[in-house]
């Protein structure tokens, strides 16, 4: 059984942003089965992935609130670089030998539960609306480029 269950409470709606959510579950999860059988090569592998995967993860939502034109977004970096500081510390702990798991495993769930559900429950709406603005223009786009497409073939 998993530590941490992925439930449909912490989705956003917005399925590349709730499947990036589910992968830091699942490297919270195997962080826990490397723990339990304190595999320490196992758990800093788990520790570097999860480190690099949240730094792209936050790279790409805030890309996503750059677009949408997200009011928050500086405030909500700060929020994120605060996050990775954190791993980072908790990195840099387990290479000096000290003993990071309860604490780490305890503050990564509550941060990222209370992250999901606040932090970027606030900029849901700004993205969704830009990114279904997205669609339709490239939807419209390729109707127009289609009504060129058969014009020009029945009367070019």
């Amino acid at each position: 059984m998993a530590y941490w269950e992925w439930n449909s409470s912490y989705e956003l709606g917005i399925n590349v942003i709730d499947n990036q959510h589910k992968k830091l579950v699942q490297y919270i999860n195997d962080l826990h089965a490397a723990l339990t059988t304190q595999n320490r090569e196992q758990i800093y592998i788990v520790l570097v992935g999860m480190t690099n995967y949240t730094i792209s993860h936050f790279a790409f939502e805030e890309q996503l609130m750059e677009e949408a034109g997200y009011k928050m977004l500086n405030a909500h970096k700060k929020i994120h670089e605060a996050f990775v500081a954190l791993i980072q510390k908790y990195k840099t702990s387990f290479e000096e030998g000290r003993n990071i798991t309860g604490q780490l495993m305890a503050e990564i769930q509550i941060w990222l539960t209370h992250h999901i559900a606040c932090d970027d429950n606030d900029y849901k709406e700004c993205v969704k609306n830009m990114l279904e603005d997205k669609s339709i223009k490239q939807l419209e786009t390729r109707t127009e480029n289609k009504k060129k497409s058969w014009f020009s073939i029945l009367f070019g």
